[in-house]
């Protein structure tokens, strides 16, 4: 095919439509390349949701004022995670750039990299080089310098500017000792390479280079290789409120990540099942199709009846957004959580919404303000309890008239010690002022089940170990989540300590529980112990002290 000289208006949609699709291609292969190695490694499944969001706005736009004002929407609303929100800047700073022109030319590609570099800058509070931003910012340097030195096609402009990328990324574990030592390179920046080859497909006819799955635990690579199917140990079974148009796309995303999926129903509501290593995926589809309610994941080493579920609740309402409905509050809470027991004690303490969402599994900026604007006060804090949740909810502010602050909590036991500050009938300044102080006066920790070799200061990771992280990294490694547990409540709890809480998670075992409380009651007898059933998948053990 003959290149492209300029970009049209439907150019630029078969860009968007191409970037998703690679980002789901390329979607294990991001969220592999996680510096930690705990099962919520998200990077991918954040870029590709938020694409998912773009692709749906653009729909048929025609002009190009149209396709731009469609992208920056759909970025802005769909925006997922941390690197769904940088993500989002990108597009809106290309779009930007392009959406008073007929058509996109060279000096326009240069003037709208240069343009998202700097809106991915000023979206992050403390840049970090070594990331996504580096990446950009050296492919729009790099698409400058190709001008100037006499590059005078679409194709030049952006061949360089992917070269120069490529490169960058292949640098990061440079500027990033943390990349360096886990052995990977930055997810966002190479997530950020495909959108580069998603253009030079669409002007020369280049194909998108084909995924590299990286690091992928066994049981994974089993699946994937069509063998050992009881290798797939999680069931995630939920009702699914969505249009019956949304379906067959539904199963296509089941299909890729699971096994036993079972899909009935119709007229808007279905009953949902698969066998799956993926959780947060699972779950994802589901948000993605539309509102997914009643879920529940169970370990398949303790067998449940799954098709009586199925039966059970049959007839049930979804939503992804659980409200409380209380009195008109001054100031209302919205939280974000997974859990049935999580969402109970959020409920219990006068949270008027909770979003499902946390580890593996983020909400986007859509589905926050959803929840705001649910609420029955002009003033709303959310808890986004995941750090990766909370770039996100602070653009929730700029969508609503109602007054809305973040208190920047990175884990639902956290968020639970910030509501015993809360008073609904106090103003939001208020309530916000206190919440801050009740998040200082928490430290928080959680237990979960390595997914691939690592390394941390304590030592060596082998995928299967049991760690044991707070806030500054993995601190123990332990045969069980019992032991990992203990570990890090001795590293979390000191003389000064008077209240310890644990939530356990939908994997956590009676025994291990036992074992963990009286081993708080024999080697800390000084505090005040809470255990709660959160319901959590991924983390049997959450951990909060103060």
């Amino acid at each position: 095919m003959a290149s492209l000289e300029r970009l049209a208006a439907p150019d630029v949609r078969t860009v968007v439509s191409r970037y998703r699709d690679a980002l789901r291609a390329h979607q294990e292969e991001l969220n592999r390349l996680n510096v930690y190695p705990v099962p919520d490694g998200d990077t991918g499944t954040n870029m590709a949701l938020t694409l998912e969001s773009v692709t749906s706005e653009v729909g048929t736009a025609e002009t190009m004022p149209e396709v731009c004002r469609a992208i920056a929407h759909g970025s802005l609303m769909g925006a997922r995670g941390n690197s769904g929100v940088i993500l989002s800047q990108i597009l809106r700073g290309l779009a930007d750039t392009f959406s008073a022109l007929d058509a996109v030319g060279p000096d326009d590609v240069v003037a709208g990299l240069r343009h998202a570099s700097d809106a991915a800058y000023q979206a992050v509070m403390h840049p970090v080089e070594g990331t996504i931003l580096t990446v950009v910012r050296e492919a729009a340097e790099a698409a400058e310098a190709a001008r100037a030195d006499g590059a005078t096609g679409l194709v030049d402009v952006l061949d360089r500017s992917l070269k120069a990328a490529r490169e960058s990324v292949k640098r990061t574990p440079e500027l990033l000792p943390v990349l360096r030592e886990a052995g990977v390179v930055d997810a966002g920046g190479h997530g950020f390479t495909l959108l580069l080859a998603a253009c030079l497909e669409v002007v020369d006819g280049r194909p998108i280079p084909d995924p590299e799955v990286i690091s992928t635990p066994a049981a994974v690579e089993a699946h994937l290789r069509g063998t050992d199917v009881s290798t797939l140990r999680y069931e995630v079974m939920y009702l699914l409120e969505a249009d019956d148009g949304t379906i067959p796309a539904f199963k296509d995303a089941w299909d890729s990540i699971g096994d036993s999926i079972v899909v009935v129903g119709g007229s808007g509501l279905w009953n949902c099942h698969v066998h799956t290593n993926d959780i947060g995926a699972a779950i994802e589809a589901g948000i993605e199709a539309g509102r997914p309610s009643r879920i529940r994941v169970t370990d398949l080493v303790e067998q449940v009846e799954e098709e009586a579920w199925v039966r059970e609740h049959a007839g049930d309402a979804a939503s992804a957004v659980h409200t409380f409905a209380p009195d008109e509050a001054t100031t209302a809470v919205v939280a974000v959580a997974v859990g049935e027991g999580v969402r109970r004690l959020f409920g219990s303490l006068g949270v008027q919404a909770v979003v499902a969402g946390g580890q593996s599994m983020n909400p986007s900026t859509a589905q926050i303000l959803e929840a705001v604007e649910a609420c029955n006060a002009h003033s709303v804090i959310v808890l986004p309890n995941n750090k990766n949740i909370v770039p996100v909810a602070r653009q929730v502010a700029e969508l609503t008239e109602r007054e809305v602050a973040v208190v920047p909590t990175s884990s639902v036991v956290e968020g639970l010690a910030t509501l015993v500050c809360y008073d609904a009938a106090a103003p939001i300044d208020t309530n916000a002022k206190s919440m801050h102080e009740g998040l200082e006066r928490v430290r928080s920790g959680e237990v979960t089940q390595a997914v691939r070799d690592g390394a941390a200061e304590c030592g060596p990771i082998k995928a299967g170990d049991w760690i044991g992280l707070d806030r500054q990294g993995i601190h123990v490694i332990a045969n069980t989540p019992a032991d990992a547990a203990i570990g890090l409540l001795d590293r979390l709890v000191d003389d000064d300590s008077e209240l310890v809480t644990v939530l356990c998670g939908a994997d956590a075992d009676r025994g291990a529980t036992s074992r963990i409380e009286g081993h708080l009651a024999f080697a800390h007898p000084h505090v005040e112990i809470e255990f709660h059933q959160g319901d959590q998948p991924l983390y049997p053990y959450l951990i909060g002290v103060e």
